[in-house]
């Protein structure tokens, strides 16, 4: 009789345990959903654009992102012009062209460290502000509430905050490049003894308005870039405030990449077609 029984009973084929994805998968799908979040803030942003009344809380966020970063970023900004002309003096000392210094600085200023330094200091201070924010939204469960009420989240929350960044990094650009080049005026005629009349000359000699150009139209990405990935962080955190914590800190780092990466791909990019469209540039000597 038992072995009747044991002849009927159906054979359970082995239950397959689910696979563990690789950290590689596990990165791929992390841009994967950065990229579909990138997408649906641009399509709601192109939204708003076009009906400005549905924009909520712009203004808000304009303060936060701009007025807000004006003492950290003039302060940056113009102590990186001191520190420029302390060290690059005894170097054109060397070579008898200390007179235009004006022109090294102004040109590293508008090209480089203005654009990227003004990026750092938001990165640093309004991208951890707004992970900070969206996560403490995401862990106490007001996104779902958002959810609840018919809003969409990325539309009511994060197209303000990225709107801000992508409007307010240029002009903080242009400040901090002034500051930059109105530091370095203060050093070189004030205690090197460079005359106010050769700082300022070679400065208009060694800039062009492409330059200045060009340091903007970078700032524009990385405004954007921060806005993002900083919302995303915040969409995306762990639980609990270590779940915050560790997710300003990715936000911040990531950002601080995205910004060192663009800057080399548009430094090549617009070099090119600089070359294509006026040739060589000239030497500042």
């Amino acid at each position: 009789m038992t072995d009747v029984v044991a002849e009927t009973q159906p054979v359970r084929e082995p239950v397959a345990l689910p696979r563990t994805p690789t950290q590689v998968e596990r990165i791929l799908e992390g841009f994967g959903e950065f990229c579909l979040f990138a997408w649906q803030t641009f399509l709601y942003t192109a939204s708003a654009i076009v009906r400005p009344h549905t924009m909520r809380g712009l203004l808000t966020q304009m303060y936060e992102v701009g007025v807000k970063s004006v003492p950290v970023v003039g302060i940056t900004g113009a102590f990186i012009g001191m520190v420029m002309a302390i060290e690059s003096y005894a170097q054109f000392v060397a070579i008898g062209q200390e007179e235009r210094i004006g022109s090294v600085i102004g040109l590293t200023v508008v090209k480089q460290i203005g654009p990227v330094l003004a990026a750092m200091m938001l990165a640093g201070r309004v991208g951890g502000a707004l992970t900070a924010e969206l996560g403490t939204m995401n862990v106490t469960e007001q996104l779902d509430a958002l959810r609840v009420m018919g809003s969409d989240p990325i539309r009511y929350l994060v197209v303000p905050r990225f709107l801000a960044c992508l409007i307010l990094t240029p002009i903080l650009t242009v400040y901090s490049d002034y500051l930059g080049i109105l530091g370095g005026w203060i050093v070189a005629t004030k205690a090197l003894g460079i005359s106010d009349e050769a700082y300022w000359q070679n400065s208009a000699f060694g800039i062009e308005t492409w330059q200045v150009m060009e340091g903007l139209f970078k700032s524009v990405f990385f405004g954007g870039a921060i806005g993002l990935i900083s919302c995303y962080k915040g969409f995306t955190c762990g639980s609990g405030a270590s779940g915050v914590g560790k997710a300003c800190t990715e936000g911040f780092v990531q950002s601080f990449i995205a910004i060192i990466i663009l800057n080399f791909f548009f430094a090549k990019l617009l070099r090119d077609i600089y070359e294509g469209r006026f040739g060589p540039p000239e030497s500042v000597f």
